[in-house]
C-alpha cells in the first residue's frame, strides 16, 4: 500500500506511542456480562472520551477474549471510537490447550449460524451499553474468519467496513459475496504457515468479482499471530504498518478526526 501525505503523518504520530499503548498493563474500558437465550457470555467495552466517530466491535482469537483484545479495544478508544470486543466462547470458557481451543473453534464453524449470531449478540450489546454508530468489525486469527462470515452474510445492520488479521480467508461452500459489502481489510503474514497465499489470491478473485472495495497487505517475513503482543510470532513492523492500515480504514468507514 502507498502511503497518502496524510497518512504518512498519521503513522508517524501513531508509532511515535505504539508500544507504551500497546503494552498497556491495566484495561481501562469494563468487562460486560451479557446473555444470549440462556448463556452468559462476558465482552469487554472501551469508550472513547467525548463523542465517538463510531464503533468497533473486535472479534478474538482462537485463545477467545484476553487482556490482548482489552488492550487493542484501549488502543482504539484513544482514536475516538467506542470498542466492544465480543466473547464468542461464554464466560469463562478461555481454553488452554490446544485441542481445545481447536473443538472450540470447530464448533462455531460447523455451527455458522450460532457464530453469526453470538456475534450479533455482542453487537446488540454494544449498542445497549451505548455504542455510537456505525461499526467497524475487526478480528484476529479465528477472529478474522468471522469477521468475513459476517460481511458475507449481510445480516448486520450499521455496519461499514470489516478488518481480519491474520484470519482465515476461505469462503465456506455455498456462501458468496454481496455485491454492496462495506470496504474490507485484510492484513495477511507473508511466512503464514497456517494461511496459505492460495486463500488470499482466491479472496482477492472473489472480491474482484463482486466488485469490492478492499486492500490487501501482506508483510514479508510475517508469521502467523503477528500482530500478537509478547509471542514469538509478533513481527514489529507488520504490526505497526498493519495496524496504520486499520486505522486509514476507521477514517474512510467512520469518519476522519476533526
Amino acid at each position: 500500500m502507498i502511503l497518502s501525505t496524510r497518512s504518512s503523518l498519521a503513522l508517524a504520530a501513531t508509532l511515535g506511542a505504539f508500544a507504551l499503548n500497546a503494552h498497556a498493563v491495566s484495561p481501562a474500558g469494563d468487562n460486560i456480562t451479557y446473555d444470549v437465550d440462556d448463556e452468559t457470555f462476558e465482552g469487554y467495552f472501551s469508550s472513547a472520551e467525548g463523542e465517538a466517530r463510531g464503533t468497533v466491535l473486535i472479534i478474538h482469537d482462537w485463545v477467545g477474549l484476553t487482556d490482548y483484545e482489552r488492550r487493542r479495544a484501549d488502543m482504539i478508544a484513544e482514536r475516538g471510537f467506542d470498542a466492544f470486543a465480543v466473547d464468542l466462547y461464554g464466560q469463562g470458557n478461555r481454553p488452554d490447550t490446544v485441542e481445545d481451543r481447536k473443538a472450540e473453534t470447530a464448533r462455531l464453524y460447523e455451527d455458522r449460524e450460532r457464530m453469526r449470531e453470538l456475534t450479533l449478540a455482542g453487537l446488540a450489546e454494544a449498542r445497549a451499553q451505548g455504542a455510537a454508530e456505525p461499526t467497524v468489525v475487526m478480528g484476529y486469527c479465528f477472529g478474522g474468519a468471522v469477521v468475513l462470515e459476517i460481511a458475507r452474510s449481510e445480516e448486520a445492520d450499521d455496519v461499514v467496513g470489516y478488518a481480519s488479521f491474520h484470519g482465515g480467508l476461505a469462503t465456506p461452500e455455498g456462501q458468496e459475496w454481496p455485491d454492496d459489502v462495506g470496504p474490507i481489510l485484510i492484513a495477511h503474514g507473508g511466512a503464514d504457515e497456517s494461511i496459505p497465499m492460495s486463500q488470499v489470491a482466491t479472496l482477492s478473485e472473489e472480491l474482484e468479482a463482486a466488485n469490492a472495495t478492499y486492500e490487501i497487505e501482506v508483510y514479508s517475513g510475517a508469521p502467523h499471530a503477528f500482530t500478537v503482543f509478547g509471542n514469538d510470532s509478533y513481527q514489529e513492523r507488520a504490526d505497526k504498518k498493519s495496524w496504520s492500515a486499520f486505522l486509514d480504514l476507521l477514517d474512510e468507514a467512520l469518519g476522519e478526526a476533526l
